[in-house]
């Protein structure tokens, strides 16, 4: 389906990739899978992402401009574990096209290929924003994404046979490009002091590095703190250093009321590298990360 490709934009949440000659027209969900998409696609696939960084994948709508990109995919690549679960099976549904529906070839989750942190938390929604089958922000663990990649590669190899040696290539470049930055980044976050999250989103990278995770924002994840929430996580880390990062979509009040009553550094970073990015601008956002958690050198 590839094939009568047409470029357009609409709202600022739809961006494309390089333009290619033949191959596969994939549509990912996220600007950091869609990086990895065009890194492992690159001289074969369009790539077409559905939400800017600045986008919270919770708590999207199924809008035209998706579906509209969905119908003539070949291949959607998702971040799955139930993240995009609220608009992107609508949205699949609403494209009619029947290559690209869950348990078809043309359907790529990436959490479904790698080991998931927190696996089996309670699936009751009155505890908020919770993921039972496993904390889908995979895309925060470089390591990981390699191993999304080589599998990626292998699912456009099967759409795409005469594209099969290109996709594996490119995957195997991806994962040694990871590997000759995890050096400079193991030494720049040995000893780091910690980092409170607004929400648990970035756990799989500091799990990866050993980054002490010194309390979140939410209490409940999805459900704003209350300023008694504020006021007791300030008084138990009193004393204390680290930062606080939250994403752009989380309201700034709390982060910063926090960061005064401590004197750390409040920072507002995506989890996702910008619209555009490629595998390299993607180790450039997880490199920004490593810089923010890093302790002063």
């Amino acid at each position: 389906m590839v094939k009568g490709f047409v470029g357009f934009v609409v709202g600022g949440l739809i961006a494309f990739g390089g333009v290619n000659a033949a191959g596969l027209d994939v549509v990912a969900t996220s600007s950091g899978m869609g990086a990895l998409a065009r890194t492992v696609g690159a001289g074969r696939a369009q790539v077409t992402v559905l939400a800017s960084p600045d986008r919270d994948l919770h708590s999207l709508q199924a809008k035209p401009t998706m579906i509209r990109a969905l119908r003539d995919a070949d291949l959607v690549v998702a971040v799955g574990a139930e993240l995009e679960v609220g608009w992107l099976p609508v949205a699949i549904a609403s494209a009619a096209n029947p290559l690209i529906l869950p348990g078809q070839p043309g359907y790529f989750e990436g959490a479904a290929q790698v080991d998931l942190l927190e696996v089996g938390s309670p699936a009751d929604r009155a505890l908020g924003d919770v993921h039972p089958i496993g904390n889908p922000h995979v895309n925060m663990d470089p390591v990981r994404m390699t191993r999304v990649a080589s599998a990626l590669g292998e699912r456009m190899a099967l759409l795409d046979p005469a594209g099969a040696e290109t996709y594996r290539a490119n995957a195997r470049s991806f994962a040694a490009a990871t590997e000759q930055r995890m050096a400079a980044w193991q030494a720049r976050l040995a000893g780091a002091p910690g980092v409170v999250l607004y929400h648990r989103d970035a756990l799989y990278l500091l799990d990866r590095f050993g980054v002490p995770l010194l309390g979140t924002i939410e209490e409940i994840p999805g459900v704003p703190p209350t300023a008694r929430q504020i006021k007791a996580l300030s008084e138990g880390l009193r004393g204390r250093s680290g930062v606080i990062v939250y994403a752009p979509y989380a309201s700034a009040r709390a982060p910063e009321r926090l960061a005064k009553d401590l004197g750390w550094d409040a920072r507002r970073l995506t989890l996702d590298p910008p619209m555009g990015a490629d595998g390299s601008g993607y180790l450039d956002h997880i490199d920004l990360w490593v810089q923010t958690l890093a302790p002063p050198p």
